[in-house]
């Protein structure tokens, strides 16, 4: 049976109010052949995470509306695979509250982030082949790209990894916008530079990352370096989640299946984005 996950927004809500809420669930779902398993509370900011097996994504809205009424904000099909990735690792319970355990001294702020990562293609023999000062050229090139883009699309710059950089949106759909823009202006750059031209790989993940000294951290941000990773030159790969966030939005995505990513024991499923006109 499918298996979605949803997003509520309810500022004031308490631990108690979502047992009661998850008990009401589980009283109604039966009969429209739902299960809700599991949910991520986090108070400070009166998010919730619900997963359900359900025979439709409308299944699984109509048990909260009979149920309590607390509808959620958002709503989206994943694999299994994808909550590690998405919320992090969970304890392994049957049903019931999940919650997460930080490192000493980590800030959890509970925000929902569209993580993505640029790497730029062969950077290491690119310095052997120009020198540093000549890798420094392209490098700048791509970071007033990348940068240009971030502002277009309200993304925030997290931290430049020295051949590329990692950033974080509030909104899967502007973090999507932004790495087609990035990889629109780089084909520019290469048609008026074939001599050196920049191959750039983007890889986006979604989830709720820890955010500590301004930097992000967790299983969302892992897993979006290593779809970076997996992407080829002038790609921008994402992960499932990302894909269902922007359904409607205008976007075309090309399914890649299951890919095996290192570190992580489950495939997550991928998606390519389309970004260049004439392309299948």
């Amino acid at each position: 049976m499918p298996l979605f996950m949803d997003m509520h927004d309810l500022p004031g809500v308490t631990a108690d109010d979502v047992a009661k809420a998850h008990e009401a669930d589980q009283k109604t779902q039966d009969r429209l052949g739902v299960k809700y398993v599991k949910y991520w509370f986090n108070q400070d900011t009166g998010k919730v995470f619900c997963l359900a097996h359900a025979p439709s994504m409308e299944a699984a809205v109509q048990v909260h509306r009979d149920a309590h009424g607390l509808v959620a904000k958002n709503i989206v099909e994943v694999q299994s695979s994808d909550v590690a990735g998405f919320l992090g690792a969970v304890p392994d319970q049957d049903v019931g509250p999940a919650t997460h355990t930080e490192p000493d001294g980590a800030r959890f702020d509970g925000g929902f982030r569209t993580v993505m990562f640029t790497d730029i293609e062969g950077s290491t023999a690119t310095t052997q082949r120009l020198g540093d000062d000549g890798a420094m050229v392209l490098v700048k090139q791509h970071d007033a790209i990348v940068r240009g883009a971030l502002l277009a699309c309200n993304g925030t710059e997290v931290k430049h990894t020295g051949d590329g950089i990692m950033a974080a949106f509030r909104s899967a759909s502007q973090a999507i916008a932004s790495a087609i823009q990035i990889q629109k202006a780089l084909d520019d750059y290469r048609r008026s530079h074939p001599a050196e031209p920049i191959g750039v790989r983007i890889g986006l993940s979604a989830g709720e990352p820890i955010e500590d000294s301004s930097d992000l951290f967790g299983a969302t941000v892992q897993l979006a370096a290593r779809v970076c990773s997996h992407a080829e030159p002038s790609q921008i790969l994402v992960t499932n989640v990302v894909a269902e966030l922007c359904v409607g939005k205008g976007y075309r995505f090309q399914p890649q299946g299951k890919i095996p990513l290192k570190g992580f024991d489950a495939p997550p499923s991928l998606h390519l984005v389309v970004w260049r006109d004439g392309d299948p």
